[in-house]
Order: C-alpha cells, then sequence, then structure tokens
C-alpha cells in the first residue's frame, strides 16, 4: 500500500515550537530538546503515571503499535489509549 503525502497549502513543513505565546519555525533539534525539557519534569515527580499516549484508529496497525512502544519504552506508562472503538 503507497503512502499518501498531503501536499496542501496549509501543511506543516517544519515542527512549531511556542515562544511567549506565538508559534515559530524551529529546527527538529530544538523542537525535540524543548519537548524532552517539558516532559521531564513530569517523569521526575510522576513517572510514568503522569503521561499517556493516545494514537489514532485510522493508522495503520504498524504505526499504531510503534506508538505503544514508544510509550512503554520511553515514558515507561502502560497509559496507551486510541479511538479504536468509536
Amino acid at each position: 500500500m503507497a503512502t499518501v503525502i498531503a501536499k496542501h497549502r496549509m501543511r506543516l513543513t517544519s515542527p512549531l515550537i511556542r515562544v511567549d505565546g506565538e508559534l515559530r519555525p524551529a529546527s527538529w533539534d530544538e523542537a525535540l530538546t524543548r519537548a524532552r525539557e517539558l516532559l521531564k519534569p513530569i517523569m521526575e515527580e510522576s513517572g510514568g503515571d503522569g503521561l499517556a499516549v493516545f494514537s489514532c484508529s485510522k493508522s495503520t496497525n504498524e504505526l499504531n503499535y510503534l506508538a505503544s512502544k514508544f510509550a512503554r519504552s520511553v515514558f515507561r506508562t502502560n497509559n496507551v489509549d486510541s479511538c479504536n472503538r468509536t
């Protein structure tokens, strides 16, 4: 099955980070560093119980599996859900 990539003019082509209430483009390194900085205190305070991953039922089984594997490996949480039952 071929992957379809949307080519809409409004499609994001780089990560965005919020600075002083405004979104601005950022590099992947900057965005991932920012995400780590924001998630680290939650992990330190609550461990995996403070985080969850929600995946989409329209994603492939493989992508949903990777989301759950990421949650369990990186966030050390079993809080994984999706909207498959709707």
